[in-house]
């Protein structure tokens, strides 16, 4: 693939990535805010201290300039590094065409980089959580998505080595089951947080963390769907229309020759 290819698919992908952006920020608005605001007001009602200084952004900053600013930086980044993954995978990872290939990148990405650490590391709204524990929570979860990242990769590269001798189906199986096993030790010995006190209702945890799950799976297949389309209009365009009278004149030409 040459670089004026490798140019205009990342471009689409950033493109594509900003359009998923927009819709999982109309998820994250809807669904995810007001769950927010029912946990500061449940922090606030709990806290003995009402003596707190001036808050550096508003409230309603956050959920409206700022949450579009991060949703919207990250969809558009996330599109472009996706966009090079797809430039590799191309080819590379089966007879794909583009927009599966597009779809297989968008649903690995959410299954690795989001559902397989969230399993471990779930989101916990404001309220939820000690405070001197963020540090550590924050890199075991990165821990989590770069195991996860990382594994799947090699999962990819041992189930292409196994296949001429097990074929696909078998080495896809015998791969995806190493993915697993190592996942399950991951999650097995790396340390966990049962931060969530008593009197914070079960429902509005899970309603945020079901939000956040809404957010990232909105976020991917609208990536995949979009990326899928933009790249097959690249790669593979359509036949050019014939100009009206073309196919005679052409016809003509032939036979005078």
């Amino acid at each position: 693939m040459n670089s004026i290819s490798v140019r205009a698919l990342l471009v689409r992908g950033m493109l594509a990535g900003l359009v998923a952006g927009a819709l999982a920020l109309a998820v994250a608005y809807f669904l995810g805010e007001s769950r927010v605001d029912a946990a500061i007001a449940l922090e606030e009602a709990h806290s003995h201290d009402h003596g707190g200084g001036e808050e550096l952004v508003s409230r309603a900053m956050q959920s409206t300039a700022g949450l579009a600013t991060g949703v919207l930086v990250f969809g558009v980044a996330v599109g472009g590094i996706a966009a090079l993954v797809f430039c590799y995978a191309l080819g590379r990872i089966g007879r794909f065409g583009p927009r599966a290939t597009a779809a297989l990148i968008a649903f690995g990405a959410l299954l690795t980089v989001y559902v397989v650490p969230f399993l471990k590391y779930p989101a916990n709204p404001p309220a939820v959580g000690n405070p001197d524990t963020i540090g550590q929570r924050t890199a075991m979860f990165f821990l989590m998505v770069a195991l996860s990242v990382l594994l799947a990769v090699a999962a990819v590269i041992l189930g292409k080595r196994l296949a001429p001798r097990l074929g696909n189906w078998n080495a896809s199986i015998a791969a995806s089951a190493g993915y697993v096993l190592v996942i399950g030790l991951a999650y097995a010995f790396l340390p966990s947080f049962n931060e969530v006190g008593k009197d914070f209702p079960a429902g509005l945890l899970w309603e945020f963390r079901l939000a956040t799950l809404a957010v990232q799976a909105t976020l991917w297949t609208t990536f995949g769907l979009f990326f899928g389309y933009l790249t097959e209009r690249l790669l593979m365009p359509g036949p050019e229309p014939v100009p009206a009278g073309g196919g005679t004149a052409s016809r003509t030409a032939t036979a005078a020759g």
